[in-house]
């Protein structure tokens, strides 16, 4: 089972051939500028196709606070994906409250846990919408 920086490793040295598939639904690599560093950070999520973009949660397993890449991506909104072979530049922004509904569903249907998330914090938990530059 492939999890953090090996996961990035594997699916980056063969074009996902390695890590695009994990525990029963599909990841991509985001990589996104940190908002102090300046650094690129490269990580593995869960996402599912919404027409030419692509859509991710911004779930930190249920945790009051949301994770690193989606603060960072509030704060610069250019970001690096790359989905098995595809390495493309995209614009990262939440899904509106009337897309978000039906985006969530989507998403949980591909990862069941994104439910229990939810349940588990009061913070909303954003669906985000990566679209190619």
């Amino acid at each position: 089972m492939l999890y953090g920086k090996e996961h990035v490793a594997r699916y980056q040295e063969t074009d996902g051939a390695e890590g695009h598939e994990w525990q029963g639904t599909v990841t991509l690599l985001l990589t996104t500028k940190g908002r102090r560093s300046g650094k690129e950070y490269t990580t593995p999520l869960i996402y599912q196709p919404e027409g030419d973009a692509y859509l991710i949660v911004a779930s930190k397993g249920g945790a009051d606070e949301p994770p690193e890449w989606y603060l960072n991506l509030e704060a610069d909104p250019e970001v690096k994906v790359q989905v098995k072979g595809d390495r493309f530049t995209a614009r990262a922004r939440t899904a509106t409250a009337q897309e978000k509904p039906a985006f969530w569903k989507k998403m949980a249907a591909t990862w069941p846990a994104y439910d229990e998330y939810q349940q588990k914090t009061d913070r909303e938990i954003p669906v985000v919408v990566l679209e190619r530059v």
